[in-house]
């Protein structure tokens, strides 16, 4: 295994599970120094961080709070000297057959303080740290498929990703400046503990039913092939990639 961020202090928002959980994995199988594992799944976290090794830790943050956010970037600093890598990841799924007729706004404003608030946050303040510490780092960003194309429904969620388009290309022409840059990673529909939860199906059968929306036969999305995606971005393999949105979708079939 190469060490493609030997020395590097990582924070993964939503790390506790699906392709935050896979992301850290692979952070701390390529030399990161310290990967934070950020999210509001306490038990799930320490287990998956105990599981990790001495390399990798949990916190507790609520990304739609952004005062935790500050303080959870100031504590890995003071405790770690900086922050090199932010994979914003965090995010929720909305009502999956709601459309722009039946728009509730009170779930709408929930999902939009997790997956756009909750996001701004995290760039934000790993940038202001990545600034004040003149590290050249990598923010990468967790948008999707649905942040390029309309959807039949699940309108607020896909109106959340296009945000995060619009939050990475912003943040990475105003931090180029720094040698900061940010990326977003989008996959395809895949089946993790959050989607399988918001469909209700089991994985085996959430993976079958995302088949079509690929024309890539012969293998099947997983958590794990985002998470080397997000390697590609954090790392210097990437070191001149900055303002791109790295799509995982095994060419995407709009439904």
């Amino acid at each position: 295994m190469s060490n493609k961020l030997q020395g590097k202090v990582a924070i993964v928002s939503g790390g506790a599970s699906g392709i935050g959980e896979a992301t850290a994995r692979l952070f701390a199988e390529h030399g990161a120094s310290m990967v934070i594992i950020v999210d509001i799944q306490d038990d799930l976290g320490c287990k998956i961080a105990e599981s990790i090794g001495h390399r990798c830790s949990y916190v507790h943050c609520d990304v739609a709070d952004e005062e935790q956010v500050r303080s959870m970037v100031q504590a890995t600093v003071e405790k770690f000297g900086h922050v090199d890598i932010m994979f914003s990841n965090a995010g929720i799924m909305s009502r999956q057959d709601q459309t722009v007729l039946d728009l509730d706004f009170p779930s709408f404003d929930r999902l939009f303080n997790v997956n756009v608030r909750g996001m701004a946050s995290c760039v934000k303040h790993a940038a202001r740290a990545m600034v004040e510490g003149r590290v050249r780092g990598s923010i990468v960003c967790t948008a999707s498929v649905g942040a390029s194309h309309g959807m039949g429904k699940s309108t607020d969620y896909c109106m959340s990703k296009h945000a995060v388009l619009g939050l990475m290309r912003s943040a990475s022409v105003q931090l180029g400046v720094h040698g900061i840059r940010v990326n977003c990673v989008s996959p395809n529909g895949m089946a993790t503990p959050l989607t399988c939860k918001a469909s209700g199906k089991e994985m085996a059968e959430l993976q079958k039913a995302y088949e079509k929306f690929a024309r890539l036969r012969g293998v099947v999305l997983k958590a794990e092939h985002v998470a080397k995606a997000v390697l590609f971005l954090a790392s210097d393999d990437s070191e001149f990639v900055t303002g791109h949105d790295l799509v995982v979708d095994g060419s995407f079939v709009p439904p």
